[in-house]
């Protein structure tokens, strides 16, 4: 899979970032589908982007997802969508009262245009992409809205009150939809030689993870409606700095060459929020800056392959992003993370540049990890 950002929250500065603007995939969005074919991939990440959507509370214009969507209906593309991709319009917080109405509005204006312009066919849905993150961003950070300190927990609160009566919203106009999670992946560790209040503390802490699939679920908060019927996918992001030390933030590296016994190989970080839920397992998001794209996709290939040989229900792996992006605060910095990089000319103009040493260990990735598996509706390509 490929995932376009489209990001269009309030950064830390209080800047409203549009990324799918700032990489200029609305205008190429015909040649960015095109590109794919080259590596098999045909179902990609995208987001309406709330905030534009709805300028005016209850007013939405989907005249940009609509051309969107009839792209990918022209190439064969299928889309994964997300509702809510850390933006939210100008008069709203997680926090505001109105939150949760506005969202369901949203939820079921888009199911409902969707289901008019294309009647009988497959829509994947995720309504809040990574409900623990900006609940940590906008709640404890300061990185967003809210911009709050010590309100994590009401953000994540408040922003799984919303996706659940949104999940059950659209399942009501459209029976057939598919709902994926997509949430961190994250090990959280204790220090070398620490106490046990310090285990209890990093044991907590890696827990929280997977504290919204719960609440969705129904296994925490259940006042809230939560329900495993709720959930057909999940979905989990992980990056090169997904394992950290509880108190200090120090990250482990990734690739393990200190051979650090606290270090969790990745299929098992899968295995273990695979048996919490039961539900088939897609990776959303997972990508590396620089010039290790190609060591972290051979890992990624094999670490897949095991988790799949051991029998998880992996229905697919989602380079996030497949083109390069800023970064939210600092737009003028570009994290080289993607398949194709952005290249600046002199003349002002901009170029997809495919990152050869990316591209060719992606392709060997393709070839040892099992393709067209058993999904009924999600797989419709091998990777």
């Amino acid at each position: 899979m490929g995932g376009f950002e489209c990001a269009d929250h309030l950064n830390a500065f209080g800047n409203r970032v549009d990324f799918l603007e700032l990489t200029n995939h609305l205008r190429n969005i015909e040649s960015d589908y095109k590109n794919l074919a080259e590596f098999a991939i045909s179902t990609v990440r995208e987001g309406i982007r709330w905030s534009f959507v709805e300028r005016v509370p209850y007013q939405y214009d989907f005249n940009i997802v609509k051309i969107m969507l009839l792209e990918a209906h022209k190439q064969g593309i299928q889309q994964v969508w997300d509702i809510c991709h850390f933006g939210y319009p100008d008069d709203l917080t997680p926090l505001h009262p109105h939150f949760t109405v506005r969202f369901v509005g949203i939820c079921k204006a888009f199911v409902e245009m969707f289901k008019a312009e294309y009647p009988g066919e497959t829509l994947i849905v995720t309504p809040i992409n990574e409900v623990s993150f900006i609940s940590w961003l906008g709640g404890d950070a300061r990185g967003t809205s809210p911009y709050g300190v010590h309100l994590g927990w009401e953000v994540k609160y408040a922003l799984m009150r919303a996706y659940i009566a949104g999940v059950k919203a659209m399942k009501e106009i459209l029976p057939g939809i598919h709902i994926l999670t997509t949430e961190p992946l994250v090990n959280v560790i204790p220090p070398l030689n620490c106490s046990e209040e310090e285990k209890i503390s990093a044991r907590n802490a890696h827990l929280n993870q997977f504290q919204s699939v719960d609440i969705l679920t129904g296994i925490m908060c259940p006042e809230l409606g939560g329900s495993p019927d709720l959930l057909d996918m999940l979905g989990f992001n992980y990056y090169y700095n997904n394992q950290w030390i509880v108190g200090t933030g120090d990250f482990l590296k990734w690739a393990n060459e200190d051979l650090d016994p606290r270090w969790k190989p990745f299929n098992q970080l899968l295995k273990e929020a695979y048996e919490r839920y039961h539900k088939p397992v897609v990776l959303t998001e997972t990508s590396h800056p620089g010039e290790d794209r190609p060591q972290w996709i051979d890992f990624i290939g094999k670490e897949s392959r095991k988790a799949i040989s051991e029998g998880l229900p992996i229905w697919g792996i989602c380079i996030y992003p497949i083109i390069d992006r800023p970064d939210w605060d600092d737009t003028q910095y570009w994290h080289h993370s993607g398949l194709w990089d952005e290249n600046f000319l002199v003349s002002g103009e901009r170029r997809r540049i495919l990152n050869l040493p990316y591209a060719n260990a992606l392709k060997q990735a393709q070839k040892i990890v099992p393709g067209k598996l058993n999904t009924d509706y999600l797989l419709s390509y091998e990777i």
